[in-house]
């Protein structure tokens, strides 16, 4: 049994515009079969083998607008890809495996996944998936601006957990990342602290004590000597706030 039933020469499926997908998966066969499901249905698709090659185009070309990965790779466990992506930036994932047992599957929806899909799928349930899990998606600036300048001293490279402040590499931690994403996609608005927790900790029982300690850290990360004031602003009682400098 094939893993996907072959996609009729005059049936294609139109997606509402153009996004970018990126399949992580070994099988040469099934990574053909889902290139060309998802190409027909109005997708840009690139097709990599392995978690590291998943990860460096990622590094080179931010994120895409949803990650299609199989649990069994050959280096790397899905999961631990998963986490790994989670890191970079906020990506829609949607895992694609032979790996049916229970346990399996509430683990990757409950962490990572927008859905989980068992091998094999016909190509019109596998685009419907994709286009629902897309079509929830309000804001897709995470795979527009993989590297954001803040102004002319900061710019922040989320693929690669770190800022650039003056010129000079300042690593970011994977929380401090994951924060600061959230709050640098609401700018101008306050992030409430259970909203930072859901986020950033979503399977994770943490108190207000934590993210103090993490915002506490990250300020400093983003001074230098042409500084007049804060990026990060605490609104007391409620949560915290980016602000962009006024030009």
């Amino acid at each position: 049994m094939s893993l996907l039933t072959s996609l009729p020469q005059d049936r294609r499926y139109q997606a509402l515009e153009s996004k970018r997908i990126l399949v992580v998966e070994d099988d040469p066969i099934a990574c053909s079969l889902l290139k060309r499901t998802l190409t027909d249905a109005g997708y840009e698709v690139v097709t990599v083998p392995d978690a590291p090659d998943a990860l460096r185009h990622i590094q080179r070309n931010g994120l895409p607008h949803l990650v299609m990965l199989d649990l069994g790779l050959p280096t790397m466990h899905g999961f631990e890809l998963s986490e790994r992506i989670k890191q970079m930036g906020d990506v829609p994932i949607v895992i694609f495996t032979a790996d049916d047992r229970e346990e399996s599957v509430v683990r990757g929806i409950s962490m990572y996944a927008e859905d989980y899909i068992v091998k094999p799928l016909k190509p019109r349930e596998l685009a419907a998936r994709i286009r629902r899990v897309l079509s929830r998606i309000s804001d897709f600036s995470y795979a527009a601006e993989p590297v954001i300048t803040v102004d002319e001293h900061v710019a922040i490279d989320f693929p690669n957990n770190c800022l650039t402040v003056d010129g000079k590499i300042v690593p970011l931690t994977p929380i401090e990342n994951r924060l600061l994403w959230t709050l640098v996609h609401n700018a101008g608005r306050v992030v409430r602290s259970d909203q930072l927790f859901s986020r950033v900790w979503p399977n994770e029982m943490v108190y207000e004590e934590t993210l103090r300690v993490h915002m506490s850290r990250l300020r400093p990360k983003f001074a230098h000597s042409a500084q007049t004031g804060e990026y990060i602003h605490t609104e007391r009682g409620l949560g915290y706030m980016f602000v962009f400098p006024v030009k």
